[in-house]
């Protein structure tokens, strides 16, 4: 199955999004997956032509873009825009609003063929957007938002017409009412574009970073250096690169020489500056803020770690939520409802006025006033804002599925090594109780086991103990929750673990590692580890919210209740093992909605199984993959901002998805008994969609945490 991913111009409400999906739902495609808001659609084909899908699309009336670049098919249009439409007609309806002014004696605009003239070419142009997109809907059984203008439009249009040539007189004529909606119904969509536009503000901040130039270094044919500018799109893993102070790194890459501060803020949301030297990895798009270095790129543009924050983002934007559902089955519907309530509302008027325009003018602000945009933009605007502000800020939601089960959250659960604490261990202590070994010899053992394994206290001791003389090992395995385990050639067996390993032979649990060879008690090791300075705050924070505080690890009961006085922690689950805490969680999320916080390869069961899995950027791979969410490089300092967000999110897709009801359920009404023009109600229709961006928007600045 290959992975495709274009970008769709041309879909203006959840209408539109809706049957994009049915048509490539209905040509066999996968997984497919509908951005509104971004208008990228991913989908997997398998063994259909691509070219055919396009023009399958673009029939529909929409303008595939191939990986978001040049268009595939374009043809020429005289206006690309709705800002362009809007101001093209604005001129031609102008003169036509001026007669309806008492003060304004221009008796040449009284003419029905002067106004005709003025009318005609923002018809046209009208005609030409909403009435192509009508028929294309209609056609494809899915019809939006353009059929109620196009209807509206044209009914004012041909009636107008009827009365100029058959020269009925003045109250006939209502050129300036079709002119009037189809010009602001274009300045309500230019409106629209731009207010969406301010909710991809994040995003496209990340994206811009993603295009600079880079200092490439060659050897030319005498083996001098050779500096010279590409785009960064043109590096490639392997290359050589010369970042000065004050520039922006083109790539993620390895320093090979040189000391500079950096600023990782557009990354991790942390505006202090890091300092970086030999071997230390820069991420594409941090700022080098003072010193030079050479680097060698290692992952190209479109894999490094700020092009997956952007498809993460992006990925989780095309995500529907559980409370999206029921706007989309209602905005499936929407269009065919109200054509049915305006020739209702039409025949009741008529048969109870006996006046055929006033019914006629009635039906048509029904049309122009309704509004499906504003149901089907309610949750993808406010998602679009809460997952841009979350990665601006450091935190990554796999789904949106995520911002919406924060606000249920009722404990949190807490990993230990590596969450609430740095994971930085420092050797304390440590005695060889064997007389059979000296120091030097239990410390080479423990530097052969630990030096294969990833875990925080290994590593503590393999730097700490870097040797060359290593045993070579038969046979070497890593038990999760336990230990590692070497067997030599000559068949001894040792072991490095948890005091699980070492409880027949000892009754003193206070240690952290002890080893072991051939059932024998060699001696332990002791390391010690630093609680991060935000865990107090963090942990007050979850208490101050109602929210329950567990701390779960597989170290020893002691230590963990230690560390849980000290923070505050509810409650304490100690020495258990990774299928162990699996088991844990279970019950937990049986109690309430349970997040887990946590990192390492032990804890990527249980941040799966929990209602939220919640990890450290700097986690094993395993556990990022496996979380729903994603901290970086910033601790745990960020959860506040991301329960925060989830909580304020879904508050704010509650209140555009109750305006969007509470309008059209007023608005149809008013406008059929009568209390607002037709040219009134296209004006309220442009800016109801607004009014969902702004308050989506205020997401960016809003309180959350």
């Amino acid at each position: 199955m290959k992975k495709v991913n274009w970008k769709v111009d041309g879909m203006t409400c959840s209408n539109c999004a809706l049957t994009v999906q049915q048509y490539l739902t209905s040509e066999g495609m996968e997984n497919v997956k509908v951005n509104l808001i971004g208008g990228e659609v991913s989908f997997e084909i398998n063994g259909k032509n691509e070219q055919q899908i396009i023009k399958g699309i673009e029939s529909l009336g929409y303008n595939v873009q191939n990986d978001g670049s040049q268009p595939v098919k374009a043809g020429k249009r005289l206006f690309t825009s709705h800002k362009q439409r809007f101001l093209f007609c604005l001129l031609f309806t102008l003169p036509l609003m001026l007669h309806m002014f008492d003060w304004v004696h221009l008796h040449w605009l009284m003419s029905p063929w002067v106004q005709l003239a003025l009318c005609l070419p923002v018809f046209v142009v009208g005609i030409n957007f909403f009435g192509r997109s009508a028929i294309k809907s209609i056609r494809n059984r899915m019809p939006n938002m353009n059929v109620l203008v196009a209807i509206g439009a044209t009914a004012a249009f041909v009636y107008s017409l009827t009365g100029a040539l058959l020269n009925l007189g003045p109250q006939y004529l209502f050129f300036e009412t079709t002119a009037s909606i189809i010009t602001l119904v274009f300045l309500g969509n230019y409106l629209e574009d731009a207010s969406i536009q301010s909710t991809q503000r994040a995003l496209n901040s990340l994206a811009r970073s993603q295009q600079v130039m880079a200092n490439m270094i060659a050897f030319d044919e005498n083996h001098q250096e050779i500096i010279f500018p590409i785009e960064n799109t043109q590096l490639r893993s392997g290359d050589l690169i010369l970042i000065k102070s004050g520039e922006q790194v083109p790539a993620d890459c390895k320093i090979l020489t040189g000391d500079a501060t950096v600023n990782e803020s557009i990354i991790t949301g942390e505006s202090l500056p890091i300092t970086k030297k030999g071997k230390d990895k820069l991420i594409g798009g941090s700022i080098i803020i003072d010193g030079i270095v050479k680097a060698q790129v290692v992952s190209e543009a479109k894999d490094s770690v700020l092009s997956n924050i952007i498809n993460l983002v992006k990925q989780a934007q095309s995500e529907k939520p559980p409370v999206q559902q029921l706007a989309d089955k209602i905005s499936a519907i929407f269009v065919p409802l109200v054509l049915g309530i305006a020739v209702v509302a039409f025949i009741i008027n008529y048969l109870v006025l006996h006046d055929f325009t006033m019914a006629l003018m009635r039906s048509i602000a029904i049309l122009v006033i309704a509004c499906p945009c504003a149901m089907g933009l309610a949750t993808p605007a406010a998602i679009a804002v809460g997952l841009g502000r979350a990665a601006r800020n450091g935190v990554l939601f796999r789904n949106a599925k995520s911002l919406e089960l924060f606000r249920t959250i009722k404990q949190v659960v807490f990993d230990k090594t590596g969450t609430l604490t740095t994971g930085r261990f420092e050797l304390s202590n440590y005695e060889v109780v064997s007389a059979d070994i000296s120091a030097d010899e239990f410390k080479q053992i423990s530097f052969s086991l630990e030096k294969y394994s990833n875990h925080p206290i290994a590593q503590c001791i393999t730097t700490s103990w870097k040797r060359k003389d290593a045993i070579r090992w038969v046979k070497l395995e890593e038990k999760k929750g336990l230990g590692m385990i070497g067997i030599t050639a000559s068949g001894d067996r040792y072991v490095a673990g948890s005091f699980e390993t070492a409880m027949t032979l000892t009754t003193d649990d206070s240690h952290n590692v002890y080893i072991l060879k051939n059932g024998q008690l060699l001696g332990w090791i002791d390391v010690k580890d630093e609680v991060r300075p935000e865990a107090i705050s963090i942990v007050q924070y979850l208490r101050h919210r109602g929210i329950r505080t567990v701390l779960l690890s597989g170290d020893r009961l002691n230590k963990c209740r230690q560390l849980a006085n000290l923070l505050g922690i509810d409650e304490v689950i100690a020495e258990k093992k990774p299928e162990e805490k699996l088991a844990v969680i279970e019950d937990l999320s049986l109690q309430g909605p349970t997040a887990m916080v946590g990192d390492g390869i032990n804890d990527a069961p249980a941040l799966a199984k929990a209602t939220i899995g919640i990890s450290l950027s700097e986690a094993s791979q395993i556990a990022v993959q496996t979380a729903d969410v994603v901290l970086m490089n910033s601790g745990i300092k960020n959860l506040p901002l991301a329960l925060g967000l989830g909580r304020h999110t879904f508050l704010t897709v509650k209140q555009n998805l109750f305006w969007a009801f509470i309008y059209n359920i007023i608005a149809i009404p008013v406008a059929a008994f009568g209390l607002l023009t037709p040219t009134f109600g296209a004006l309220v229709m442009g800016l109801s969609d607004v009014v969902l961006a702004i308050n989506s928007v205020r997401l960016f600045v809003k309180k959350v945490a």
